[in-house]
């Protein structure tokens, strides 16, 4: 079966249709994350900044999946297996690495380093179960707070 692709582009209200770029910088104390999508959208894409030695929290999310490759600079992750157990990976430019809900994993950057994320929507909670700058677990009213962050 197909489309009729002129009923198809007719019938479409172009009337959330955009051409404006959208970007916001969101500080981190590792680094900062360079937000790529607006909060309407279904998905989120993000680039990761992050200063060498730098640690983002050991972290798991209830409502939350992340895919992440390398831009530039050397990145490694904690990230939990099959059997529970952490493991550590220098992540591998042009590849991705996925994170599934509730698994634990810690982005960290062995040199300056960017890394693209795509993930769901910010929802949910991220529990932080270490974090190298004391913070608690961020919710979803926490990000509506001004001058608030995203999760990391």
């Amino acid at each position: 079966m197909s489309i009729d692709t002129a009923s198809f582009l007719d019938s479409i209200d172009k009337s959330g249709f955009s051409i404006e770029p959208h970007s916001r910088i969101v500080p981190k104390p590792w680094g900062r994350e360079l937000l790529l999508t607006a909060d309407s959208e279904p998905y989120t894409m993000k680039i990761i900044e992050i200063n060498q030695g730098a640690r983002l929290s050991l972290q798991a999310h209830d409502q939350k999946t992340e895919t992440w490759t390398v831009l530039k600079g050397r990145a490694g992750v904690m990230i939990e297996d099959e059997t529970g157990k952490l493991q550590e990976i220098e992540l591998t430019y042009g590849v991705g690495y996925t994170t599934k809900l509730g698994q634990r994993h810690r982005l960290y950057g062995i040199t300056d380093c960017a890394i693209v994320e795509a993930s769901t929507p910010e929802l949910g909670t991220t529990l932080r179960l270490e974090d190298d700058y004391a913070r608690p677990d961020e919710t979803e009213a926490m990000r509506k707070e001004p001058n608030r962050g995203y999760s990391a």
